[in-house]
């Protein structure tokens, strides 16, 4: 969470760096001193203080300090080891588990609730009113967007993905109002990526963006999705960052599915299952 505000600072405005250092300095005190005390110690208004919440992805400051007091007491160490060429087998083994296990447990504890209320909201609305749905990815989040697409067909959504950038172009310019368009990203900087959300955007299509806070992606779309984690975007071969859009896509199924309610989700399931049957060795 902490790594989280040191990121999001250059984009802050001056006041809510201000708090933010607070913030940085001393996070116990911090979830446990009084609004008004926290403004007057970070030399700003009390709003300020709630606005700098809400900067760095958090509903307001109670959510804010309820996150900041699991991430300061479990103390969750993601020391991000990386993979060496001499290492043993029993160790790559470790790594990659301890790795992935630290990643889920900080995003546990600095996801945003509203965002993700917000993006399930409209994914709902999306399929309830027949409009398409549509993911979009490149190179190693392509394949997250394709899994995304495998996830969402089945709740009954009118759905597709693209990996190629120039058919998310095309695509993105004929969505339009009450179209709904997940675009992830690791980096956050892929030119087609942005040029697709922008499109869409314009369009009047509502676009979630996974990728990283403080990237242009993050800025771009209209529900931003943090999936923040210490493995360089540049690595050849990713596997925090996969597994951690994975995991974000798996929650907005699993919610969007709840909203939608078992009479409607359950029998399409059931009978997908039981079309399945003859493609199995009994």
């Amino acid at each position: 969470m902490l790594e989280r505000i040191k990121a999001s600072l250059p984009s802050l405005a001056p006041a809510e760096q201000r708090v933010a250092k607070l913030v940085l300095a001393n996070p116990r005190a911090f979830a446990s001193l009084p609004v008004a005390e926290l403004a007057d110690r970070a030399h700003v208004s009390k709003p300020t203080v709630v606005r700098f919440c809400r900067s760095v992805g958090y509903d307001g400051l109670a959510d804010f300090k309820r996150k900041l007091v699991g991430s300061v007491s479990e103390g969750v160490p993601f020391i991000h080891r990386s993979v060496d060429a001499d290492d043993k087998t029993g160790d790559i083994m470790v790594k990659v588990i301890d790795n992935t296990v630290a990643a889920f447990l900080k995003y546990r504890n600095d996801a945003s609730t509203g965002a993700i209320e917000k993006a399930c909201q409209a994914l709902v609305d999306t399929l309830r009113s027949g409009k398409r749905l549509e993911f979009f990815g490149v190179g190693n989040s392509g394949v997250v967007a394709q899994d995304a697409q495998h996830k969402f067909f089945r709740l009954g959504v009118n759905t597709i993905a693209y990996s190629d950038g120039h058919m998310q172009v095309m695509s993105a310019s004929m969505l339009g109002p009450g179209d709904c368009v997940v675009i992830i990203s690791n980096s956050g900087r892929t030119r087609d990526l942005m040029d697709a959300c922008g499109i869409a955007r314009r369009n009047g299509a509502t676009t979630i963006v996974i990728t990283a806070t403080g990237s242009p992606l993050a800025s771009a779309g209209d529900i931003h999705l943090s999936a923040d984690h210490p493995e360089g975007f540049d690595n050849y071969s990713p596997m925090v960052s996969r597994l951690l859009h994975l995991l974000i896509i798996d929650i907005l199924a699993t919610c969007m599915a709840l909203r939608l309610g078992g009479d409607v989700v359950q029998p399409r399931l059931r009978e997908m299952k039981q079309n399945l049957r003859s493609k199995r060795y009994t």
